[in-house]
């Protein structure tokens, strides 16, 4: 849900961006483009709310995304010289208090019903205008069978003969109905057009040449149908004001386009008598809420007047103009056909990480994880095979919680704001809910016992530029350190996949990172934990505590024998609260003592 309210708000900002961008577009290039065009360009705002509900992951723009901000990201390394208070370098002993967790609860002001909230409201705005929307189509079906046939010989032939004039094929169906004033088209795939009753007495047959010219005009340009396209789109973003906004003057700009595409057909002396007739069906029941489905020749006061100015000010589109018009029009096209999908990319990089699924088996591991949703990553760095249990979850993006201090405390050592013989930072006396924290510590310590004051004050030592430029290095997740300086990893803006996890430990571990030799040996041996029959295990816990419940849980490492170095990552969660890093760790070691890895 959280994806698609991101990608939700960020459609809607696309949106509302490019009302404006179009409204500008037509005031600086007003003279430069058809009225045609100032109808048409309107189209491009139908883009960006597909955005929403297609499934742009299947295209893998959130990898795309993830390449454009690396090739604007600046390299922005820089090196702090700030020696610590004396330590020793980590020895390498078995530590299994690492198997344990010590985390502190995140208190969330907007908890999950927030979001249900949002959902909730929003679906019931667009219930009320779907419900308006059922009932102005009950309307129109009760237009189509009150009307009867025109047995008016002429005006049938005036019909076929101006379906020839303005390049219309279809079968149109022609009737009269006395629960209207001004003439309307509807009708999608059967199109009618309907007439106030009694027309011919009211009206001459030349008059009514010109209704049908312009009622055709709706037809050919497919009006009808982009009237649901735009109802839709209120349906949408009813909230919106600007939405509104445009859809009001897109209904105006229809009009004009129409009377242009009439008048282009007509010669240049009868312009007033057709601008006479437009008078005629001002503010004729056109406030009726079946309008916003069909269309018709008739409108209010104020969009007659601008009609007949435009009327008067008609003088043809000369080739300039229509190559204008394209040129301006394929400007905005590919303004919004670059913004639109880039929004859906930047949620699903957030969201997720796109694994390629080479030489990986999917396996079922759910035995281990009853009660609890998870995913099990195993990399096996002889045969190069993943082994993952649950594939979704697998490349899903959570925080990270305290695995995140590994390479918090890589980071520190490349800085020098740690090094491996200073490593201990001094306890200032505040009072945690782990006595475990209330001392000094070193870096072995300080990761054993997860003590979130340590990295705290690592983090913010070297400050949100550097720590960025090295998360952005490593490609540590979506790399988003936007939350608090101090929790941005918990449960808050950092997330990274199972996947993920396990990738940067096989960069770790093989220090394809290019990081110092000794700060990356000095990571390794405080998360060492413990030797058994098959191999060495390393690793680091991880709980998210959310509202006092354990809802995230994760284990990360690797088990390294003589032979092979196998890398696994786990992650648990649950509503119930009681997914908890130590949980994880027992899951996943039970997986791999039955895998006969540890």
């Amino acid at each position: 849900m959280d994806t698609f309210i991101l990608r939700f708000i960020l459609s809607t900002v696309v949106v509302s961006s490019l009302v404006l961008t179009i409204l500008l577009t037509k005031k600086l290039f007003n003279r430069h483009i058809s009225k045609k065009t100032h109808y048409q360009i309107w189209y491009f705002l139908f883009i960006p709310f597909i955005t929403v509900f297609l499934p742009w992951d299947f295209f893998r723009l959130g990898e795309i995304y993830q390449q454009i901000k690396g090739l604007f990201f600046l390299n922005i390394g820089t090196t702090l010289n700030n020696e610590r208070i004396n330590g020793s370098e980590v020895a390498q002993e078995s530590n299994t208090n690492l198997l344990h967790d010590f985390t502190v609860s995140v208190n969330k002001s907007a908890p999950e019903f927030v979001h249900y909230s949002f959902i909730a409201v929003w679906v019931i705005g667009m219930i009320f205008f779907i419900g308006v929307a059922i009932y102005a189509n009950y309307q129109l079906h009760h237009l189509k069978k009150s009307a009867i046939s025109i047995k008016n010989q002429k005006m049938h032939e005036m019909l076929e003969e101006c379906k020839e004039v303005v390049g219309v094929k279809k079968k149109i169906i022609l009737k009269e109905t006395s629960l209207i004033t001004s003439p309307v088209t509807l009708g999608i795939f059967k199109p009618y057009i309907l007439l106030p009753k009694n027309i011919r007495e009211a009206f001459s047959l030349n008059e009514i040449k010109y209704v049908f010219l312009h009622e055709l005009s709706h037809q050919k340009n497919r009006d009808v149908f982009v009237n649901y396209i735009m109802w839709l789109l209120q349906i949408i973003y009813w909230f919106n004001p600007f939405v509104w906004y445009a859809l009001k003057n897109m209904r105006i700009d229809r009009e004009l386009a129409c009377d242009a595409s009439v008048l282009n057909k007509l010669d240049q002396n009868v312009y007033l008598e057709y601008g006479h007739t437009i008078i005629r069906f001002a503010d004729k029941q056109f406030g009726r809420t079946y309008g916003q489905f069909s269309s018709g020749i008739g409108g209010t006061k104020e969009q007659i007047k601008r009609r007949i100015q435009s009327i008067a000010d008609y003088s043809g589109d000369s080739r300039v103009l229509k190559w204008k018009s394209k040129g301006i029009c394929t400007l905005v096209g590919i303004f919004v056909l670059c913004t639109s999908p880039l929004t859906a990319a930047i949620a699903d990089s957030n969201d997720a990480y796109h694994f390629s699924g080479k030489n990986t088996v999917y396996e079922d591991l759910s035995s281990y994880f009853k009660g609890y949703s998870g995913s099990f990553v195993l990399y096996d760095a002889t045969t190069k095979n993943y082994q993952i249990y649950n594939r979704e979850m697998s490349e899903k993006r959570v925080s990270p919680n305290s695995t995140y201090k590994i390479y918090s405390a890589l980071f520190a050592l490349e800085e020098n704001v740690i090094s491996v013989k200073n490593d201990e930072q001094i306890w200032d006396g505040t009072v945690y809910p782990f006595k475990e924290w209330n001392k000094n510590h070193n870096l072995s310590t300080a990761l054993s016992n997860s003590v979130n004051w340590y990295f705290q004050n690592l983090d913010q030592e070297m400050g949100k530029k550097q720590l960025q430029y090295y998360f952005h290095k490593l490609k540590y997740g979506n790399e988003n350190l936007s939350g608090k300086m101090d929790s941005y990893w918990m449960q808050s803006s950092l997330k990274i996949s199972p996947i993920e996890q396990v990738q940067l430990l096989q960069a770790l571990e093989e220090n394809t990172l290019g990081f110092k030799e000794e700060n990356v040996r000095a990571v390794k041996n405080a998360i060492f934990i413990d030797e058994q029959k098959y191999g060495q295990l390393y690793g680091k816990t991880g709980t998210g505590k959310v509202n006092g419940k354990d809802v995230n849980g994760w284990f990360v490492g690797f088990v390294k024998n003589d032979d092979n170095t196998y890398y696994f990552a786990i992650n648990i969660q649950s509503k119930k609260g009681q997914a908890g890093g130590s949980k994880a760790a027992n899951i996943a070691t039970q997986i791999l003592r039955d895998k006969h890895i540890y």
